[in-house]
């Protein structure tokens, strides 16, 4: 970098988006010996962040948290734009790339009640607040007799509800609760193999403009690329369903001795129908694995079952 120049860092406001931010920002100062001052955050509200009164599924979908930071991005007004990757659409504005991932935290998903040990315990026509397509399919998929209601809003917000008793459970992130030091506040972590996370679930993800040489350097110094290759397989199989429809999709990659292993599954709303696949192979192949996993799971559901639910 140019003396006196500063890398200027995109974020949305809340206070998970600031700590991805910050946790971007100090792996960068270690792996460059940069200083404190040798960066400026940027926080920019997008759309995701305003509209609370429905599901986002009916307001434009996963862009709403990323429009307005990919706008200053090519525009010039930010550097790189730091994004959760469940929050990423799988095809990015011309002029954009993802050129870095961090290493990728606990992907579970977390139940939290004040009064429930677990999601199976919560009494019977309890109401449970979720805002996640997948998550609602899924909970209805374990508890068909709960009454899933919307429930937007940050970590603090959807924890005051609880508090206001406006629902008895939510599920979040187990990756944001410990990004947030709130990991203990889990009530209950869900295992993977009841219920999958969202593709990206607990990555971050790092987006710069198309040749931009000088910021894409520095970030190499801090992709991981386990994590990079996992989820190459998972947007990819993402992109092979969302040409089809908005549906509750779970996908998850694993890279272990440069082989990478991949579960993904797609839910009918009310969780009464799922369709799941498993596909395994060399890490260096993880894109056409997600992509061979998708179109072979959209063939194995069948058109009439998208049909059904779009």
């Amino acid at each position: 970098m140019a003396e006196g120049s500063v890398l200027r860092i995109g974020t949305r406001g809340s206070a998970l988006a600031l700590a991805q931010a910050n946790e971007t920002q100090a792996r960068l100062m270690v792996a460059h010996g940069m200083q404190n001052d040798a960066f400026g955050i940027e926080v920019i509200s997008t759309s995701g962040d305003r509209i609370q009164d429905r599901a986002l599924s009916e307001a434009g979908g996963k862009g709403l948290f990323t429009k307005e930071i990919e706008d200053a991005l090519l525009e010039g007004r930010i550097d790189l734009a730091v994004h959760s990757s469940k929050d990423m659409p799988t095809t990015l504005p011309p002029g954009l790339e993802l050129v870095a991932f961090l290493p990728r935290e606990d992907p579970r998903d977390a139940f939290i009640s004040i009064n429930a040990a677990s999601i199976e315990s919560l009494p019977e026509g309890a109401t449970i607040g979720s805002s996640s397509l997948r998550r609602q399919a899924l909970i209805r998929r374990l508890r068909p007799d709960l009454k899933v209601i919307l429930y937007r809003g940050n970590v603090q917000t959807r924890l005051r509800k609880l508090d206001e008793g406006v629902a008895a459970g939510t599920i979040l992130a187990l990756a944001g609760l410990k990004r947030l030091g709130l990991e203990q506040i889990a009530t209950d972590v869900m295992p993977l193999n009841k219920f999958p996370p969202a593709p990206g679930q607990g990555a971050i993800c790092i987006e710069i403009r198309s040749g931009d040489t000088r910021t894409a350097e520095l970030l190499s110094a801090i992709n991981h690329a386990p994590t990079s290759n996992a989820l190459a397989c998972e947007r990819s199989f993402l992109a092979a369903l969302e040409g089809s429809c908005r549906m509750p999709i779970a996908g998850h990659a694993t890279i272990a001795n440069g082989q990478l292993s991949f579960r993904g599954m797609v839910l009918a709303p009310d969780g009464s129908r799922v369709h799941e696949i498993s596909k395994n192979g060399p890490a260096a192949d993880a894109a056409a694995i997600g992509r061979d996993a998708g179109e072979e799971l959209r063939a194995q559901a069948g058109p009439e079952f998208f049909a059904d639910w779009t």
